[in-house]
């Protein structure tokens, strides 16, 4: 669910196009080619997310918090807004839904299929 949660914090972000990155399982700090940045900082279910935009001085903020099989979102984006969401992991399904920065509610699930090899197929 944590990969979940940076995935979700990195969709908030400008789309990083060839992003180096330096650091360790709790803290990582990356830059792209264009001079943004952005940080990770994972303290037990909670992970922190970052970003500041080079070109026009924005910045944006997440925050992450994974209970059992569900995660809480909460940041601002750069126009300064607030927003939240929330992701639940049941069997093979995600379900999202929130508010974005803009005030409106979303919903949607996606299924992370996950091909099971059955020993006995091997030959």
């Amino acid at each position: 669910m944590m990969k979940f949660a940076l995935a979700v914090a990195l969709l908030a972000a400008p789309v990083l196009s060839s992003a180096n990155c330096v650091g360790s399982g709790s803290y990582t700090y990356c830059t792209d080619n264009n001079g943004n940045s952005y940080n990770v900082q994972r303290i037990g279910n909670t992970t922190f997310v970052n970003g500041n935009n080079a070109a026009n001085g924005s910045s944006w903020s997440q925050t992450s918090q994974t209970i059992g099989n569900t995660t809480f979102h909460n940041g601002t984006a750069a126009n300064g807004n607030s927003w939240s969401g929330t992701s639940q992991q049941i069997g093979g399904t995600t379900f999202n839904s929130g508010v974005d920065s803009r005030g409106n509610y979303y919903s949607g699930s996606s299924y992370n299929y996950s091909p099971q090899i059955d020993s006995d197929d091997e030959d």
